[in-house]
């Protein structure tokens, strides 16, 4: 296998940038909300879907995706996948109704599914294990930056260039992103070629994940619970499928025999579940109770991922001599008391005093984030790092979806389907203390799992 110097810089290149776009779309277009909610007129359930469904649509094709990849070529699916993004980013700068803006970002999930399942797993397959970990370092700090910039970049797109311009800014990175991967990525890398894909198990856990997250929104319907109840039963005959075919699409033996993989991949499920919503509710009180304009609403928000990437590099390095478990599990511990704090948000409450909590939250996140990161990929084998990047980006991805249904169901209890407006500020409000009361509780149960994990046997974990 071609392993050069250049072709580890250009995949370094496309993946971190990719790593990038994703995350800095979902920030910069969280700013951006109450400014589509004016020109669409739409209610807060409906607006929080343009969110929400780009986040399902990574969820369910995800896992499908991974295994193609490793059956027919890790970069022809991400080729796919980029393309699919940058065009549907193009198309959703357009977007003449809240309908088709929500579609876009369907397509956005679909072609960000293709490229997040692909690049850990590229940069896996071409650097050697000396040079791994820096190549993982960087591709992970890129996510923080693209969280860190979008918050501040959309707020002043918003205001001078209009909310579209938030989606049309990535496309130069997409196009860039082609170029690189069509004239420099050069070699292919499919380890399960020959094998078959897992039709069956595959649209079992798409439509699972879709009628679980379709009946949470209707929460508090009596549907709702049929519908969550059939989705968590389709997702237990998911499980049951892949343990009984030959080539399974997600490898969940991992979950029965290894301990430390799965108390660190439900830890890691937890907490995005308790703080992805942030940035969503955040926004929103400091526009709409505040009174601040997008782009400084974006500067105060900023606070919590720049914090998060100064941290989680020494972080990381520090689990590398302390156990992860300790370091992560405290992470987890200051997460929850910054989540508590917010519980008791008021109209008075100081700009001050949310930039301080959101750094307390920063360094929290970046506590638990580097050293599960290493927990997760020190507990398995070489020939399972590929699986156990794909379990953090489900995990990640699944916890960031449940986090939006959390908000979704509480505005429906609390608003119901009206924009919100002066007439119901105090119900937004109670709204918000609520949500990040559950998330509180959320985050003490995570400290719970993260205990739990085991030790990280230093013999045994891949470099």
């Amino acid at each position: 296998m071609n392993t050069d110097k250049s072709l580890e810089k250009s995949a370094l290149f496309v993946a971190t940038l990719t790593s990038f776009m994703g995350p800095f779309t979902i920030s910069s277009v969280n700013v951006a909300l109450p400014t589509i909610q004016a020109e669409f007129v739409a209610d807060a359930v409906v607006l929080s879907w343009v969110a929400t469904s780009y986040l399902l649509a990574i969820a369910v094709f995800l896992v499908p995706f991974g295994k193609v990849a490793d059956i027919y070529g890790r970069k022809k699916i991400f080729s796919i996948g980029v393309i699919t993004y940058t065009l549907s980013s193009l198309l959703a700068a357009f977007s003449f109704s809240i309908k088709m803006l929500i579609f876009m970002r369907v397509l956005q999930g679909f072609g960000s599914a293709m490229f997040v399942t692909t690049g850990m797993a590229i940069l896996i397959s071409i650097f050697p294990p000396s040079r791994r970990g820096r190549a993982i370092g960087i591709y992970v700090s890129a996510v923080y930056i693209g969280l860190s910039v979008g918050p501040f970049a959309g707020g002043f797109i918003t205001r001078y260039l209009g909310w579209r311009s938030n989606f049309a800014v990535v496309v130069p990175f997409g196009a860039a992103s082609i170029y690189m991967t069509i004239k420099y990525l050069k070699g292919e890398w499919a380890d399960a070629r020959g094998e078959t894909l897992d039709i069956r198990g595959s649209v079992v856990y798409g439509l699972s994940i879709l009628i679980l997250v379709y009946g949470a929104a209707l929460l508090p319907r009596p549907l709702a619970v049929y519908l969550m109840i059939a989705g968590l039963a389709g997702l237990g005959l998911f499980i049951r499928l892949e343990l009984r075919v030959p080539y399974p699409v997600f490898e969940v033996k991992l979950f029965n025999q290894n301990r430390l993989f799965t108390f660190s991949s439900l830890a890691a499920l937890i907490n995005y579940s308790a703080t992805f919503a942030l940035t969503f509710m955040l926004s929103l009180y400091l526009q709409y109770i505040k009174g601040i304009p997008p782009q400084y609403a974006g500067s105060i928000l900023i606070a919590q991922p720049i914090v998060m990437a100064v941290f989680s590099p020494l972080a990381g390095r520090l689990s590398d001599r302390i156990e992860p478990r300790l370091i992560a599990s405290s992470g987890m511990l200051i997460t929850a008391i910054g989540l508590l704090f917010f519980v008791f948000i008021g109209p008075n409450t100081s700009k001050l005093m949310i930039v301080l909590i959101l750094s307390f939250l920063g360094f929290g996140f970046a506590l638990f984030s580097s050293p599960n990161m290493n927990a997760i990929m020190g507990s398995v084998e070489k020939r399972h790092l590929g699986i156990a990047s794909g379990t953090v980006a489900t995990m990640r991805l699944l916890g960031q979806m449940v986090s939006m249904a959390i908000a979704m169901v509480v505005f429906a209890i609390f608003i119901g389907r009206e924009p919100i407006s002066p007439a119901n500020y105090s119900e937004f409000l109670q709204s918000v203390r609520v949500s990040f009361l559950i998330f509180t509780l959320l985050c003490a149960l995570g400290i719970l799992f993260s205990l739990m994990r085991g030790e990280l046997r230093r013999e045994d974990q891949k470099s």
